[in-house]
């Protein structure tokens, strides 16, 4: 199993609240993702998932659900990418039951660094092979999965009221374009960013940690690669997929993947775990 060698901790504010959290990131003698407060303690899976709307929130489902841990996807797209089996987020005690994993620069950039810097013990345990193909369809939306003998690839299609964004596909390759999905940040449009300031959410929102897509066609930052939003889309399957327990990028497949989100990824996960 592989996990950490040493631990560190890390500050930053919560995408959706804007309240920041100082966490800590350890090493783990147990297989799994985990989020703990306390004596309350969260496995990331697919049954503790309790909303996938604006991001992926888990929680201790088991134990009454008075622990909730918001955006983690950025975190488990990281873990994935490195090849952790186990690894383990401490909160500290707030006297609160919903806490958010720090956004930081709205990409897994700097978690990816921070495991680095950490270094890391044990070699990543092999995947079972995927045997059938998965497919969900929800209207215009769809995830099909399907096993090759090469390593995973992604192809994700976005369809945004944007020039760069509209049927745009983009492919990632584990061998050439990686770290463009690694730095690729979270997005949305600027116009729609008082709206949900209003309802409570995206308090957090920056220039840094958000690229805004503007009515004119443009963004209100640099991006750091071409079509870096499309990339983040691939960026957060990745995460969610690995909710099954499994490494998505060790499955050997090439997914597919048509204007979908969360919701429609936690679905297509919850079918994916049943085919190995």
């Amino acid at each position: 199993m592989k996990t950490l060698k040493s631990s560190f901790n890390i500050k930053g504010v919560g995408l959706m609240s804007g309240v920041e959290f100082e966490v800590k990131i350890k090493p783990t003698d147990s297989k799994g993702i985990y989020f703990t407060k306390g004596d309350k303690k969260i496995l990331a899976n697919l049954g503790n998932v309790v909303s996938a709307d604006h991001c992926v929130v888990v929680a201790n489902i088991s134990e009454g659900a008075n622990f909730k841990v918001a955006l983690i996807e950025h975190f488990m797209a990281a873990c994935a990418i490195s090849g952790l089996d186990g690894v383990e987020m401490e909160f500290p005690n707030l006297p609160v039951d919903m806490v958010e994993v720090p956004i930081l620069d709205g990409s897994s950039k700097v978690w990816v660094e921070k495991f680095n810097e950490a270094g890391f013990e044990g070699e990543s345990e092999e995947v079972p092979a995927l045997k059938t193909p998965v497919t969900f369809q929800k209207g215009k939306s769809a995830v099909i999965i399907m096993p090759q003998e090469d390593e995973t690839k992604i192809t994700y299609a976005v369809n945004f009221n944007h020039p760069e964004l509209n049927n745009r596909w983009v492919e990632m390759n584990q061998d050439v374009n990686l770290n463009e999905i690694v730095e690729a940040r979270t997005f949305g449009y600027l116009k729609d960013l008082e709206t949900f300031q209003k309802m409570g959410l995206s308090k957090g929102v920056t220039i840094d940690n958000t690229v805004g897509m503007t009515d004119e066609g443009g963004f209100t930052t640099e991006l750091r690669s071409k079509y870096e939003p499309n990339k983040h889309k691939i960026l957060d399957i990745i995460g969610d997929l690995y909710l099954t327990g499994i490494n998505p990028l060790k499955i050997k497949a090439n997914i597919i993947v048509k204007e979908a989100g969360h919701a429609l990824h936690i679905e297509a996960a919850k079918l994916l775990k049943n085919c190995f």
